[in-house]
Order: structure tokens, then C-alpha cells, then sequence
């Protein structure tokens, strides 16, 4: 009777002790997902100050640490980091290769993650028409219908993004200058090719204009593509006009100073 006594006595401890850790377990838990959404939220904070600065290094330094996250809004952050150290000169061809591929998976994976997300879309089909430069003409006309439905997937989530707005109009803008061969290319792998004619990237000027208007620093390339619009256009007054503010653009990145 002592030893069950004893032996009940010594469950109801290890009893008492197992719920204690338990619950000890799960008050820490409930800290770790409060802090790690804290965490989130400081980490993209800081990554869109380190943007804001053109700190491009820095800025993929801090993001990919979180290339396993399951955050949308840290992923494709992570694509565009990439893809933006993949655009400085410094970087070798063998780590631009890897991190333009690097991109388009992040993108990816943001968009399994949240399929509502505009900015994985518009960064997903950046990413995607990047690859294409690295397989060949084909797979790049290939993947345009892919890339022009995210592009306008993201206008449906959020009609006022300026960038997305932009790449439309290039998207557009590229089809309607491709050389004959490509379009025989283009024809071979659709029923009904993508295609796009000059006077139709004339409804997109009063987009990149009014792009400008909201915000004459937006983007060094909506410049460069308003003067090569109005060039095509045979508008040659307007045409210089545009590539001179292009040209006199303060540059900060690689890409401005390739504009």
C-alpha cells in the first residue's frame, strides 16, 4: 500500500511537472510568434530605409537571411534585392547569372505564399523576363504573355502602382519594335502572337507622362522610354525634350546610370 501510495504521489509530481513544462512551453511559444511578427515588421522597415538609401549590398545582406521566411512582403523585397545586386557592375557574371535566377524563385515563392499580392506579381514578372535573357530568344517570347498577365494581375491589386503602370507600357513598347525574325519566332509559338504597334504605345505616353507629372524623379527609364516612344512617333522635338531630362537624371543606381 506505502509503495502505490508513494508511486501515486510520484505521478501526480511528474504529472504536475510535465503540465508545468507545457505550459511553460506554450506561454514561450505565444512570445516567439509575437516577436517574430515584430521581427517581420522591423526587418522590412529597415530593408525599405536601406532601398530608399541605395544601400543595395547592405540591403541583400540583411534580406537574405530570410530566404526561408514565409512572408510575402519579405520575399519579394528578397527578388528585387537580388535582382538589383545582380545590376551593379561589381558583380561578376557567374553571381549576376545565379542571382537573376536567385530572384525569379524568391518572386515565386512569394507568390505561394500570397497570391494577392501585387508587388509579387510585378516582381515575378520582372524576375521572369530577366531568365529569359539567359535561354534564348524563344523562351523570352514565350514567357511575355506569362509576364504581361502578372503585370496586369498587379494593376487589378493596386491601379495606382506607378512602376507596374510603367512596365505595361514597355511591355508594349518591346513588341511593337520587334524585328521581323522574332516575330516569325513569336508566330511559331502562338495560335494568336503577342504584338503591339507603335500607335497603341501612344495611349501609354499619357501614362508615362502623367507618371512624370505625379513625380518628375520616379524613374530614370520612364524618361529614356517617353523620348524613344515620341522618336518612333517621328516627334522629334518632344523626343529630345524627354531625352534630355533623361540624360541630365540624377543618377543613384547602376540602372540610371546605364539610362
Amino acid at each position: 500500500t506505502q509503495v502505490l501510495r508513494k508511486s501515486l504521489q510520484r505521478g501526480v509530481v511528474l504529472s504536475t511537472g510535465s503540465f508545468l513544462v507545457y505550459e511553460a512551453h506554450k506561454l514561450i511559444s505565444g512570445f516567439a510568434e509575437v516577436h517574430a511578427s515584430f521581427k517581420v515588421e522591423d526587418v522590412i522597415e529597415q530593408a525599405d530605409y536601406l532601398y530608399g538609401s541605395g544601400e543595395t549590398e547592405k540591403l541583400y545582406r540583411l534580406l537574405v537571411q530570410h530566404k526561408n521566411s514565409d512572408d510575402a512582403e519579405l520575399l519579394w523585397r528578397l527578388a528585387r534585392a537580388s535582382r538589383d545586386l545582380a545590376q551593379l557592375g561589381s558583380t561578376s557574371a557567374e553571381e549576376k547569372r545565379q542571382l537573376t535566377y536567385d530572384s525569379l524563385e524568391y518572386a515565386k515563392k512569394a507568390l505561394e505564399k500570397n497570391e494577392s499580392n501585387f508587388a509579387a506579381h510585378k516582381w515575378y514578372g520582372i524576375c521572369l523576363s530577366d531568365v529569359g535573357d539567359y535561354e534564348g530568344i524563344k523562351t523570352k517570347i514565350g514567357n511575355a504573355i506569362v509576364i504581361k498577365e502578372h503585370f496586369q494581375r498587379a494593376i487589378e491589386l493596386n491601379p495606382k502602382d506607378a512602376t507596374t503602370i510603367h512596365l505595361i507600357g514597355i511591355w508594349c513598347y518591346s513588341f511593337a519594335e520587334m524585328p521581323w525574325y522574332q516575330r516569325k519566332i513569336a508566330a511559331t509559338l502562338f495560335a494568336t502572337p503577342p504584338t503591339s504597334t507603335f500607335q497603341e504605345v501612344r495611349s501609354h505616353l499619357k501614362l508615362f507622362s502623367c507618371l512624370y507629372a505625379a513625380d518628375p524623379n520616379f524613374y530614370s527609364k520612364n524618361l529614356l522610354f517617353l523620348g524613344k516612344t515620341y522618336l518612333k512617333l517621328n516627334n522629334k522635338k518632344m523626343a529630345l525634350l524627354w531625352l534630355s531630362k533623361a540624360k541630365e537624371y540624377p543618377a543613384q543606381t547602376e540602372e540610371d546610370k546605364q539610362v
